[in-house]
């Protein structure tokens, strides 16, 4: 049995629950479009007495009377048509920015482990062109669906009005017709299912081209991009004609179906007792109303892909707004923590390993002591920085602040208590002083931001820019070498002013004169402060409170920088090593 959000009218039904909310557009959009199936029905109907009185000379007035009343009827109808497609266009704007809205804010919430095994294309795509079916199918498709709808009971009513006996007809083709377009629907969200797919893939593939765009250059990757670009772009141009392909047998084959009814009219029109009792006027209504009814038929069946379209994007950002979002049940929340850390046996394993990334690690830090993780690439350093911000959540133990299990607190609280400076720095298309005071939203003055970026030694460079604070550093920095962005960092943190530092390679991107006084920075800044440093060039830690020497996973040996040489064993091994120069 298929899950509910599998099928195609709950997730019409969804979407429409969107719609609905905005009331007033919605009721103008619906006169309008029952105004412009009520004119069409009125132009027909007005072919009876045109034909009976009007050119018969039984009623000359009727002939008097129609040039005014055909301009009035299509102002009526050009009325009609604007203010259903505007209100509905302004309907579907608006649904779409919701849904924009609320994805983004979903996916801010989504868990780390989720962004680690999905494309950022993928995503990109989800929030542009998923999000332009969805507007699309709530105001072009919805639009002509309802119009021609409205259309084809109008019409359908006027023929049974004029005679019911020649009309019945209709409900011998409309169960096929409504089977014929029952079948054309699933072939079109196959194939929009498909083609997300691709637009997808589409996303992915130029994204990691003009990210990577250098390393394309450097290692000649040219022809090897352009070849992935036109595999995936083929992809979309053989859904693409599929749809276009659907569409086309669609119409015809319908209307074949639906011409049926109007040659058997045209045939019941062959008994002279069938027709004794017609007028004909009342005959051409019915044949202008069959004739009618392909148009409405015809509009319902392509727009019947943009609904398809419109149902398969809908089904793909529902799911993403239905996944679960990163778990926050703590209720506790501090002003400032005294920053004393317990980790207690704790075991990790990452969502996409088999192997646990932490293996019963313990080990404590009191208020305002470093503790330094050292050990190879990979051995499972960063990842205790992970775990501390709740960035993962543990598997078993239990890592404790000031006391209380971390999970206790609320997220946004416990984030609060720490400032982290990566050797992944990422900052924003945004100026210096935004970057450096990121989220903020006006705390601190640009005072504050100068004297954190003058201790981080970045107002050295920032004075070389002509617009100094204010100058717009690019995507991810773009403009900055990577020491240059490391200050910007440190800055960062220092501005934040956190009771936990996180230093993770904090200095791995400075050259050796920059690093002096960075680190002298760096040391200022932990005074007063619980610091875990996560380093790899041994001197920087050697007057840390406490070092741990992190190997597959466990802490294999602890101890001070005096200590740990003395016991002569891995960590002795790396102070040789980089001594040496092999590391």
């Amino acid at each position: 049995m298929k899950n509910k959000k599998d099928n195609g009218w709950a997730v019409l039904k969804r979407l429409v629950s969107y719609v609905k909310e905005f009331k007033l557009a919605l009721f103008g959009g619906i006169v309008g479009m029952i105004g412009y199936a009520l004119v069409d029905m009125t132009l027909i109907w007005s072919l009876k007495p045109l034909i009976d009185n009007g050119f018969t000379g039984k009623d000359p007035s009727v002939l008097e009377m129609m040039p005014y009343f055909v301009v009035i009827i299509i102002a009526l109808r050009g009325v009609s048509a604007f203010l259903s497609s505007y209100c509905m266009a302004w309907v579907g704007t608006h649904v779409v920015m919701k849904l924009q809205r609320q994805l983004f804010a979903q996916l801010i919430l989504l868990p780390i482990s989720f962004f680690d095994k999905t494309n950022t294309g993928d995503l990109l795509s989800k929030i542009t062109y998923d999000a332009s079916q969805v507007s699309n199918a709530a105001s072009n498709a919805l639009v002509k669906i309802f119009r021609e709808g409205a259309t084809v009971i109008g019409l359908v009513l006027l023929m049974f009005y004029q005679s019911w006996q020649l009309s019945l007809v209709f409900f011998v083709i409309a169960p096929i017709v409504g089977i014929a377009i029952s079948i054309v629907s699933k072939r079109f969200r196959k194939i929009s299912k498909n083609l997300q797919n691709a637009m997808g893939l589409v996303t992915t593939s130029s994204e990691q081209m003009l990210k990577g765009h250098k390393e394309v250059l450097m290692f000649g990757g040219q022809k090897v991009e352009n070849e992935k670009f036109r595999r995936v772009s083929n992809t979309v141009r053989t859904q693409n004609m599929k749809m276009a392909s659907a569409n086309a047998i669609s119409v015809p084959v319908i209307q074949t179906i639906a011409s049926f009814a109007l040659a058997f009219v045209l045939y019941l029109a062959t008994f002279p007792q069938i027709m004794d009792t017609l007028s004909s006027g009342t005959f051409v209504v019915i044949i202008s109303s069959m004739l009618a009814l392909m148009k409405p038929i015809k509009n319902v069946t392509q727009v019947n892909n943009e609904i398809q379209k419109g149902i398969s994007a809908s089904h793909s950002l529902f799911d993403m707004l239905d996944m679960t979002k990163a778990k926050d049940d703590g209720e506790y929340e501090v002003e400032r923590v005294k920053g004393n850390i317990s980790i207690d046996n704790i075991i990790f394993t990452y969502p996409t390993a088999e192997k646990p990334a932490l293996n019963k690690v313990s080990f404590e830090v009191k208020e305002g002591q470093s503790i330094a993780l050292v050990g190879r690439s990979g051995s499972g350093k960063s990842t205790i920085a992970n775990l501390l911000t709740r960035f993962y959540d543990i598997d078993s133990g239990e890592i404790r602040l000031d006391g209380k299990n971390i999970e206790e607190y609320r997220l946004s609280s416990l984030r609060n208590q720490v400032a982290i400076v990566s050797q992944n720095v990422h900052l924003f298309n945004d100026t210096i002083a935004n970057n450096i005071a990121y989220a903020s939203e006006g705390k601190f003055t640009e005072q504050d931001i100068i004297d954190a970026a003058t201790t981080a030694h970045a107002m050295e460079f920032i004075e070389g820019f002509p617009e100094g604070l204010n100058t717009i550093i690019g995507e991810n920095g773009a403009m900055l070498s990577g020491g240059q962005r490391q200050r910007l960092a440190i800055a960062r943190a220092l501005l934040r002013d956190a009771p936990i530092l996180i230093l993770d390679e904090a200095t791995s991107a400075l050259d050796t004169e920059s690093e002096r006084h960075i680190q002298a920075a760096l040391d200022e800044l932990q005074k007063n402060r619980t610091s875990i440093v996560i380093a790899h060039r041994l001197s920087t830690i050697e007057h840390a409170d406490q070092i741990l020497v992190i190997d597959q996973g466990q802490v294999v040996e602890h101890g001070t920088h005096a200590e740990l040489i003395a016991e002569g064993k891995i960590y002795h091994s790396l102070s040789q090593m980089q001594a040496s120069g092999e590391l």
